[in-house]
């Protein structure tokens, strides 16, 4: 083959190669920037605290105006929290419908959440209300049934989920060390770090979790659904700051029962057990549930959901009146 035919053949092959390279790269763009922007709509969506039900015909036509309403753990995306509350629902149904607080993306506003807890409660007139505390959550659910009781509208029972009554109750103290004082010093974690400290994190806990759970967990914190660097970083101030002494004398009749696991590796069992109690001593009524057998042994309703329909029942069954029984009602 001459020079000439010689650059005419590259020319094509080079047209051909060019066109393929432009038609892959260009579908390649689209998916990427079909991603970022459903990204963005998600994020955006996020931005305020909603709440969020689960669906339930028969507790619906049965319990129209009460409500289980849990309240997520430390990085617990708005999905996971549902996957939760569905894992125990055969048994909250029993006495209410159900619904999910989903944090801001924006960061942890407790008033916030006082607020739209409010305006749920008015929106649909409820009168009974139970809190489910998972985790962290739990910290939060005090603290929201003891402002709602201050504006007349109480809280029945808050079961916590074995929820820290402390910081010193969190065994691993590390997390305060970098994740509040950053937070608190204005820088926030990109989540490419986070990523990487989520595994790790996992991995040294490896005996409370199967590999599929430790991969399963990591991806969905990198995820578009997980929770904002923002908002984990103030979960983590919140934690670090929580006095439940400041609640004591604030939750009326509330009913709070504290189930957990010894073998939790993530919250010291005896001392956040002790802590409910010696923090709420007019309120504490139970501390003797155990989710035994739990793997993993801190708050795993969504895998371990037999275990934990059993402790619902129990306690619904020892502290939440059966169905027909009076409630307060709220008029308007």
């Amino acid at each position: 083959m001459d020079d000439d035919a010689l650059s005419l053949q590259r020319a094509r092959d080079f047209r051909r190669s060019s066109r393929r390279s432009f038609l892959i790269g260009s579908a390649l763009a689209a998916v990427v920037s079909t991603d970022l922007a459903f990204t963005r709509v998600i994020q955006s969506q996020r931005e305020q605290t909603r709440i969020l039900p689960l669906d339930d015909e028969a507790a619906r036509a049965r319990f129209p105006n009460d409500r289980w309403v849990l309240f997520p753990g430390y990085k617990t995306s708005w999905e996971e929290g549902l996957w939760i509350l569905n894992s125990i629902r055969p048994a909250l149904s029993r006495r209410a419908q159900m619904a999910v607080m989903g944090y801001s993306n924006r960061g942890l506003d407790i008033n916030n959440v006082v607020a739209t807890m409010n305006r749920y409660v008015d929106n649909f007139r409820l009168e009974k209300l139970y809190f489910y505390g998972h985790s962290f959550g739990g910290m939060v659910a005090v603290e929201v049934a003891a402002r709602l009781q201050d504006r007349g509208i109480p809280v029945e029972l808050v079961l916590l989920d074995s929820s820290p009554s402390s910081r010193f109750d969190v065994r691993d103290q590390r997390m305060f060390d970098g994740v509040v004082l950053l937070y608190e010093a204005g820088v926030r974690v990109p989540i490419s770090l986070r990523g990487t400290y989520e595994l790790g994190e996992r991995i040294v806990h490896k005996n409370e979790r199967t590999w599929s759970q430790i991969v399963d967990q990591t991806l969905e914190q990198v995820s578009p659904l997980a929770p904002s660097s923002e908002l984990i970083q103030s979960e983590s101030s919140y934690i670090y700051h929580f006095d439940v002494s400041r609640f004591s004398l604030s939750l009326g009749d509330t009913k709070v029962v504290f189930a957990g696991n010894p073998d939790d590796g993530v919250v010291d069992y005896p001392t956040a057990r002790a802590g409910w109690v010696r923090g709420l001593p007019d309120n504490v009524v139970a501390t003797d549930y155990v989710t035994a057998g739990a793997l993993p042994a801190h708050a795993s309703p969504q895998w371990n959901p037999g275990i934990y329909q059993s402790i619902v029942t129990a306690v619904q069954d020892a502290y939440v009146p059966a169905p027909g029984g009076g409630g307060w009602k709220r008029y308007f």
